[in-house]
């Protein structure tokens, strides 16, 4: 087991290593490695956080430049070899080793928060063509349960079709602004006195989703959106978990081209005004926390960086990770003043449709399956839902499907 230099004078034999020819080639690649790996750890990590001798590897120009070992294709060869289990490895019919392929996350379980994780730190983190937004990823390839709930909530609610990111975005930005399906819920209450609404909670949770044709999907609004979860009986203190999610997914925006900046700063105007009326929402401890990488993780990433070496692609330039040790709940809207006024007015009314309800297994997210007794956490109020009728409920492994009509 080969350590990180843990001082600066073994910082400095540990360079003095790598640079020495008379060294044998294998030793001096490992020692590259090390200080490298050392290198990027401590530029991605919070400067409270860095101890001497990261600063002295970081400001101390005789390390800007550590010679580089690795010149020839048995090299590379050498360190698949040196990284990677052959447990995690298989060979292909040219003779060539590759690692096993990860499965895309089964759409019965819509809540298995660990394999959605797994899945998007190799296929759809930050930066990737097909990003997942709204997730938190470090530096260190951490991930924040928080928005793996709020991600994974938005993505159950909506139908498969051409539409679903576009509807995804209207439930995240629901998700983004407090309070607001609390309100939501008070006015329905108020409209529908009976019978009482009843927030779902319980291992295995029933979701009509949305799907709307896709010539009508842009007027899909907020109100919509809030009809939907309010359908659904969703719990309060689900959406208000959302939270993070929702800012983080709002964010992101702010970091790549699009023609609806002006709505979502819109939106964040609106989250500002709510924040000093609710505060920040509160988190169910049980789905809250970082997700640390696998050891099958770090090989999958291994190669997937290779290849995007390849193919000139930086996941880490467009400014959506954070700094190992950084709060999730800390970026450049966190502390924004409103830009605009009031919200604009919202497009024609438009055909939603629910589709026949499923049911949900959520005892994979490793949350609670009773509602959290905390003071913070809202009461829901009397609403009148209309339930669906003649469903029938089947097994499908840990998850149960249901159809009926919406």
């Amino acid at each position: 087991m080969v350590d990180f230099p843990c001082t600066p004078y073994e910082l400095e034999q540990l360079f003095k290593y790598c640079a020495n020819p008379h060294i044998p080639h294998r030793n001096r690649i490992v020692a590259f490695m090390l200080l490298v790996e050392l290198q990027l750890f401590a530029q991605h990590l919070d400067t409270v956080l860095q101890d001497r001798t990261m600063r002295i590897l970081l400001d101390n120009p005789i390390y800007r430049d550590i010679p580089n070992p690795i010149m020839r294709p048995e090299d590379m060869a050498f360190i698949k070899r040196l990284h990677i289990p052959a447990r995690f490895l298989h060979t292909k019919d040219d003779g060539t080793m590759a690692l096993h392929v990860m499965c895309a996350p089964d759409p019965k379980k819509l809540f298995d928060l660990e394999q959605l994780a797994q899945y998007a730190l190799i296929y759809s983190r930050p930066g990737l063509e097909n990003t997942w937004q709204g997730i938190v990823v470090d530096f260190a390839y951490h991930m924040h349960w928080q928005t793996l709930f709020g991600f994974a909530l938005c993505r159950a609610l909506c139908a498969n079709s051409a539409s679903k990111t576009t509807l995804v975005c209207q439930f995240a930005l629901v998700m983004a602004q407090p309070g607001l399906y609390q309100e939501a819920v008070v006015a329905y209450a108020a409209a529908n006195p009976t019978p009482p609404f009843v927030a779902q909670y319980g291992a295995n949770v029933e979701i009509c989703q949305v799907h709307i044709p896709d010539d009508q999907v842009r007027n899909f609004s907020d109100n919509h959106a809030l009809h939907v979860l309010i359908h659904n009986c969703i719990p309060l203190d689900w959406v208000d978990h959302a939270y993070t999610y929702g800012v983080v997914y709002l964010e992101q925006q702010f970091h790549q081209p699009t023609m609806s900046l002006d709505v979502f700063q819109d939106v964040n105007d609106e989250r500002l005004q709510r924040l000093s009326v609710y505060e920040t929402p509160p988190t169910i401890p049980h789905w809250n926390g970082w997700r640390e990488i696998s050891e099958e993780d770090r090989y999958c990433l291994l190669f997937k960086h290779a290849k995007e070496v390849a193919a000139q692609i930086d996941t880490e330039g467009l400014g959506l990770y954070y700094y190992i040790g950084m709060d999730p709940n800390v970026g450049q809207l966190w502390k924004q003043t409103p830009v605009h006024g009031t919200m604009p007015v919202i497009g024609p009314a438009i055909n939603v449709a629910l589709t026949n309800s499923i049911m949900v297994d959520v005892t994979a997210a490793g949350g609670p399956l009773t509602p959290p007794k905390t003071e913070s956490a809202p009461q829901p109020p009397v609403i009148n839902i209309t339930q669906p009728e003649a469903a029938t409920t089947m097994e499908a492994g840990r998850a149960q499907t249901t159809t009926g009509t919406g």
